[in-house]
């Protein structure tokens, strides 16, 4: 098999500084989207047991109304 790819020429360090950099804000960008993620998540699971909270705190309830205690 033969190769029909032209030899490379060496990289600049100009080049390999900007790989640097597009890898280091490639990673940066994941750990901010999984952190934001996170938080998402949180947030509706948080919201989800407060809503569960509620909802068994209305049914626990004696079912008296206000109109029961007054007459």
């Amino acid at each position: 098999m033969s190769q029909d790819t032209a030899p490379q020429k060496p990289r600049t360090p100009k080049q390999n500084r900007e790989d640097r950099l597009k890898a280091a804000l490639k990673a940066n960008m994941g750990r901010r989207k999984a952190q934001a993620r996170a938080r998402t998540d949180k947030e509706q699971t948080d919201k989800m047991q407060a809503d569960q909270e509620w909802s068994g705190e209305a049914q626990a309830g004696t079912g008296h109304t206000d109109q029961d205690k007054e007459g």
